[in-house]
């Protein structure tokens, strides 16, 4: 076939993006940027629609364990599924399964006097949709990009995504004032269709079929060989499952309250929120030119800003201190995503990632749903400023322990031929899987 035109539309489309920049990781970009849009949105929009039907806020917290819940049960098994079948597939069902459950939520909304328990379980679904995409969507994405632009996509992957997050909080706000939590909902549903059918054509063509394993409970083993026989891997996982849960904790049940009795209300703590999704946008850019030697050890010392909210909270400090301290965590934990994705794509083979990346999923997310119910007897217990403290020295804890681990504090950036093999080999020019 004839190479276009120097001038055509389609080759001036391709100067505008990176040459690493190929069909594969555009779509997902695209697809990611598509449905943070709507999620982020309709999180918000949730929460309204149960208050709205009369809940009271412990009611909020049941719709967002159920949505919680599933990730905890099915993670495991998404994993294993996304490394036995074509990853696009599993995206493009979840997606599907994410529409169906966001469209009828929708409805239930719209038509007026929603049941607890019918919002529970249609949340419960977009949860399960959930735990089977995140492991195949970040094995898709390892394996899209070559080993030495891996650092740039990957940052200026979460910098899309992070961005499309503050928007569709602040856009899914103002809509939820202005039309209702219903119709917000709608959005995210139309968001999975518009991001499936975008997935739907990733290119896959060029990637042999895996070979067939020993079976699920087989897979999942493989799985779990490759986290326990990597000390930095399991090291790190077990650390952010008592960072994400004490962060998460401090965020969801201690910042606002502090917001409502000591800062004036609910708009500085959004404020300091958005600032913290500002910070995660400053850390990609820097991510984008900055590739430092030794990964693990850098992201790991990049964990302990993520103590400075709590404590923050605790004392509390003036809004605008609190934002800088929010904007500071934000970049900084950036720095640490992007080395930690830089570090999976550079140790783990192919054919595994989904797997690995389901066990790691499985252990930042398991003690959420724990911390987040015990947040108020521990309030109780202690009192408000104590519990702050705890979080604060948690985080300081978990993350003094991993450093003790040498492969953490000495796992280096290799050149790209020294990098895990996969099964099938990754094209330099990263027209992906």
């Amino acid at each position: 076939m004839s190479s276009p035109p120097a001038g055509s539309p389609r080759t001036s489309a391709r100067r505008r993006r990176p040459a690493w920049a190929g069909r594969n990781y555009t779509l997902l970009t695209g697809a990611a940027v598509v449905t943070n849009l709507g999620s982020h949105g309709a999180l918000i929009a949730a929460a309204f629609a149960v208050l709205e039907a009369g809940g009271s806020g412990a009611d909020v917290g049941l719709v967002a364990a159920a949505r919680t819940l599933p990730l905890v049960l099915f993670l495991l098994i998404g994993g294993a599924l996304a490394d036995r079948l074509p990853r696009h597939r599993v995206m493009v069902a979840a997606n599907a399964l994410n529409c169906l459950s966001q469209a009828a939520f929708a409805v239930l909304v719209l038509a007026g006097d929603p049941q607890l328990w019918q919002m529970m379980l249609l949340t419960a679904l977009c949860g399960t949709g959930t735990a089977f995409f995140n492991p195949a969507a970040e094995g898709m994405l390892l394996s899209t990009v070559s080993g030495e632009h891996a650092n740039r996509a990957f940052a200026l992957f979460r910098m899309a995504m992070n961005g499309a997050g503050i928007g569709g909080a602040a856009l899914g706000g103002a809509m939820i004032a202005a039309i209702g939590p219903g119709w917000v909902l709608a959005v995210d549903a139309a968001a999975f269709a518009i991001a499936g059918a975008l997935r739907a054509f990733l290119d896959v063509g060029h990637v042999a079929e895996r070979a067939p394993g020993g079976g699920l409970l087989a897979d999942l083993r493989e799985g779990w060989v490759e986290v326990r026989t990597r000390p930095w891997l399991w090291s790190i996982v077990l650390q952010f499952s008592v960072v994400v849960a004490v962060v998460g904790a401090a965020e969801a049940v201690y910042g606002p309250l502090v917001a409502r009795d000591r800062l004036g209300g609910p708009a500085p703590w959004g404020l300091a929120l958005a600032c913290f999704g500002a910070g995660t946008i400053a850390g990609a850019v820097l991510m984008m030119v900055w590739k430092p030697r030794r990964l693990l050890l850098v992201g790991t010392l990049c964990v302990f800003p993520l103590a400075l909210p709590s404590a923050g909270l605790a004392v509390p400090l003036p809004v605008w201190a609190l934002c800088a301290v929010m904007f500071v965590s934000g970049t900084a934990i950036e720095v640490f995503g992007v080395n930690w994705m830089t570090t999976m794509h550079q140790e783990i083979p192919e054919e595994k990632f989904s797997r690995v990346s389901a066990y790691d999923w499985f252990g930042s997310v398991s003690m959420l749903p724990l911390a987040t119910a015990l947040a108020g007897p521990a309030e109780s217990a202690f009192g408000r400023t104590q519990a702050l403290w705890g979080c604060a020295a948690l985080v300081v804890l978990a993350t003094a322990l991993v450093l003790l681990i040498p492969d953490v504090r000495h796992l280096t950036r290799k050149p790209p031929a020294e990098q895990a093999p996969a099964t099938t080999p990754v094209p330099s020019s990263p027209v992906g899987v």
